[in-house]
């Protein structure tokens, strides 16, 4: 098949090498416009995407307004069978009804749980011990398309969002390409997503991003990891911001309790108070300054 790949991030990247390691064509690449970014704002920043497809020789388009009949043009001259989405933005529907066998997109959760910009993010924030990818056909709706395929990925109850990350991006290709392969023999069979089982997973901002210490420490625990890498958890403490980057669920008991949104030092290592009991910190920051463990920290609590 003819297939023109859409994408932005290393996380599409996977996806791109696997399709040309596969039987199918790539006659184009669509990805995000190169943009100012680096010290300064001055080094001129090219998507993940791009660098790989410069390095492979392939067509690149960047547009701007995805409306752009200019664009349309181009995008419609490469006669496309198909189009693939990893990570890339919303789609117009000029756009992804362009190739008569329409457009697929690689989703990081178990469709129809997770719709949205952040899946991964609140999968692990939500304490699911289960996540996956789905391949679907885009229509209308973020994320309500007809599923060609899906495959499980267990979470394990100390990862984070980027460990979940990183092996999404494999399973995502590999099921791409399991789903390609059965669009190309004409074997699939689509299965229409229940709504009623939808749940959503819309973009974090920094403000949705501050820990409150009112909640169980198993609930805070998944918290943090879920915004780890970024957008990162915050706290205040002694009207200073901290980003808490890593923490542990405490399996002793004997700890002496601790108010919700206190700090203490105990044996080396740093804890903080929640609802239910001390969570113990492992990676904690102070607002422009570097990272430290729980125990650098600790060092200097009085």
């Amino acid at each position: 098949m003819r297939i023109i790949f859409m994408g932005t991030p290393e996380f599409a990247v996977v996806s791109l090498k696997a399709i040309l390691n596969s039987s199918h064509r790539v006659v184009a690449v669509v990805t995000a416009p190169d943009a100012l970014g680096g010290r300064g704002r001055k080094e001129l920043i090219q998507s993940d995407v791009k660098k790989f497809a410069l390095t492979q020789e392939l067509p690149i388009l960047q547009p701007e307004k995805l409306r752009d009949k200019k664009f349309l043009e181009k995008l419609k001259s490469f006669h496309a069978d198909l189009q693939v989405v990893v990570a890339f933005r919303m789609l117009p529907e000029i756009v992804w009804n362009m190739p008569s066998m329409g457009t697929l997109n690689v989703h990081g959760s178990l469709l129809p749980k997770y719709r949205g910009a952040a899946p991964i993010h609140w999968a692990v924030i939500n304490g699911e011990k289960e996540t996956g990818v789905t391949i679907f056909k885009l229509k209308h709706e973020i994320d309500t398309g007809d599923v060609i395929l899906r495959a499980h990925l267990p979470i394990g109850e100390n990862e984070t969002t980027g460990d979940v990350y990183s092996r999404l991006m494999f399973l995502g290709a590999e099921t791409l390409i399991k789903a390609l392969d059965k669009m190309d023999a004409g074997n699939v069979i689509y299965e229409k997503q229940s709504d009623a089982l939808a749940s959503p997973a819309p973009k974090l901002f920094h403000i949705d991003c501050k820990i409150n210490f009112l909640e169980s420490s198993s609930k805070i625990h998944n918290f943090v990891r879920g915004l780890h890498p970024k957008p990162t958890a915050w706290m205040i403490w002694h009207d200073q911001k901290y980003f808490i980057h890593r923490t542990r669920k405490v399996e002793d008991i004997s700890i002496t309790p601790i108010s919700p949104n206190k700090l203490i030092s105990f044996g080396k290592k740093l804890y903080v108070g929640t609802i239910d009991g001390p969570l113990e910190i492992l990676e904690i920051q102070v607002e422009g300054k570097r990272k430290m463990t729980g125990e650098e920290f600790g060092r200097g609590l009085r």
